[in-house]
């Protein structure tokens, strides 16, 4: 037994394993083919044949039927078992229409070439058997890289519901908690403004006053929802700071300001800051608390407690000056609106005073004071 390997191949990457029990037909085949450029592995026996086919892959399987250790379909029909995606080739001088029907039913050859062969015949079907092997392979690496990705798409759909699951969950627990803190918001709320209505039932109403106001301009300027709500706590809770001083002192500061010490000045001119500090509790809406500290700041700067001017001035706090400052004249009218408009560009941001007077005929009616 011989084992003959060609030179490298020209043609294709792939090898043909050649099987003839004759040596001259075995050579003339081998040369055939490396002329060609094919890569072959020749031998002479079957048994060495089954050998190499245990030990190596080849693209092509070109065999002898006649031979004495087995027959060459018996050859294919193991190298079958061994190697299904090589293409096999029987060569025979005498053929059998019975047994070349069955051996293609089951698979076992691919072609048959009658001896002696022409040598087009034979190169046309080892190069059309080459192309079927290759052609085998991509489908059977297209078919790994489906299943793959088959199995990939399977885990990650399972994961997306798991995700999907776990964000429903979740949008759950947090619109349960959204509607806890409202909840909780509103009801702190409530309670501020009770606490302003018992020390300081002027001042509530006034609330009443500047909320109706404040939601009116939201409503014109269109402003975003967040805004708007910010908008209307800051003018429920914007005087909130008084609560915290004497009703005296507040009293004294309505009615004659001019008449209060400086140590009381200067305990209005803080509340704004203690009104931040104790509607700390909107925190959610994070623009209330600077929009209450900064509605006693004038536009020209000379407003209080930070001394803040134009921009500078947060937009919330702009819009509230003026409610309050429209809201102080428990008459309403054009009086105060008067005194409103005179305020643009020195007290009042002019922007917000024209908010005012184009929100003044959609807002609620101001409550009379008893």
């Amino acid at each position: 037994m011989t084992k003959i390997k060609g030179p490298a191949d020209l043609a294709s990457p792939h090898e043909i394993l050649v099987v003839d029990d004759e040596e001259i037909v075995l050579v003339a085949l081998r040369e055939t083919l490396i002329r060609q450029g094919y890569c072959v592995v020749a031998t002479s026996s079957a048994v060495e044949a089954m050998v190499l086919l245990r030990q190596q892959a080849f693209a092509v399987i070109l065999t002898d039927h006649q031979m004495p250790e087995m027959t060459g379909l018996e050859l294919l029909a193991q190298a079958r078992e061994l190697q299904p995606d090589a293409t096999r080739i029987l060569i025979t001088a005498v053929l059998n229409l019975t047994t070349i029907i069955d051996s293609i039913n089951k698979g076992e050859v691919y072609r048959f070439i009658n001896k002696p062969w022409l040598r087009e015949e034979l190169l046309a079907t080892v190069t059309n058997a080459v192309q079927r092997y290759e052609l085998i392979c991509k489908n059977n690496v297209l078919q790994a890289t489906l299943l793959s990705m088959n199995e990939r798409l399977v885990r990650l759909n399972q994961d997306l519901k798991q995700q999907v699951g776990e964000a429903s969950r979740e949008n759950q627990r947090l619109t349960a908690t959204n509607q806890a803190l409202g909840q909780s918001l509103l009801s702190a709320l409530e309670l501020c403004l009770k606490i302003v209505e018992t020390s300081h039932p002027a001042m509530a109403r006034c609330a009443r006053r500047v909320h109706a106001l404040c939601r009116a301009m939201a409503a014109r300027l269109a402003l975003p929802a967040d805004q708007q709500q910010a908008l209307e706590m800051a003018a429920w809770l914007h005087d909130l700071g008084l609560a915290g001083l004497p009703p005296q002192v507040v009293n004294q500061w309505e009615q004659a300001p001019q008449s209060l010490t400086m140590s009381e000045q200067a305990s209005i001119r803080r509340h704004p800051i203690l009104g931040q500090e104790m509607a700390s509790f909107t925190e959610p809406f994070q623009e209330v608390g600077p929009a209450i500290r900064a509605h006693y700041e004038h536009f020209d700067g000379t407003g209080y407690p930070d001394g803040l001017a134009g921009e500078q001035i947060p937009w919330l706090g702009r819009l509230l000056a003026v409610a309050v400052a429209y809201a102080a004249d428990s008459d309403g009218g054009d009086l105060a609106l008067d005194a409103v408009r005179q305020g643009s560009g020195t007290r009042f941001d002019p922007r917000a005073v024209d908010a005012l007077v184009r929100a003044l005929p959609i807002s609620a009616p101001v409550e009379p004071e008893v």
